[in-house]
């Protein structure tokens, strides 16, 4: 076990106390679960640049990292979805994306190609984890924005996760007829 894979381990057992945060109403508590959401969020960062810096990249990284990326962001907009904060739809839209590209990932490796994560793959993370912030916190940005800023952060979220998906499939069509 090394650090990078303890990074991952954290950010897994951080979801269900950000979650019961969340969700069970005290006092503070969208600023604690805020907290611990970026807290999780951070890691994901840090265990993929310390594998990588390290040179400790390993089998149970590689399968972990993206599994436990995927679970933060459904635990938190199924979340936000059962608080009434964001719609139904926009958190299907984002994890029908994830669950379309990790079926691409797998068929590929069946055949011993890794897709790696492009840039557009990250901007949809950075503008998910925004988007989630965000409308966490967005009761103290009541005064300051006329409008609903995390909604609309939420929004653009989507849009890129969309295209990013688009990207992907496009990139595997093409593979696939190589």
């Amino acid at each position: 076990m090394n650090l990078p894979n303890s990074l991952t381990i954290i950010r897994i057992i951080l979801i269900p106390i950000f979650v019961v945060i969340l969700l069970v109403r005290i006092r503070y508590g969208d600023y604690i679960a805020a907290l611990i959401f970026s807290v999780a969020a951070l890691t994901d960062s840090l265990d993929g640049y310390l594998a990588r810096k390290r040179r400790e990249v390993t089998t149970l990284g590689v399968i972990l990292d993206p599994l436990a990326d995927k679970l933060l962001v459904t635990a938190a907009l199924i979340s936000l979805v059962e608080l009434s904060r964001i719609p139904g739809w926009t958190a299907i839209v984002i994890l029908g994306r994830e669950f379309a590209v990790s079926g691409l990932r797998a068929i590929k490796a069946e055949q011993g190609i890794v897709i790696p994560a492009s840039w557009m793959g990250k901007l949809k993370t950075i503008s998910q984890i925004a988007a989630i912030l965000l409308i966490i916190l967005e009761k103290s940005f009541e005064q300051v924005f006329s409008f609903p800023l995390g909604l609309w952060m939420l929004y653009l979220a989507v849009a890129i996760t969309v295209l990013s998906g688009i990207q992907y499939f496009y990139n595997f069509r093409i593979s696939d007829s190589k």
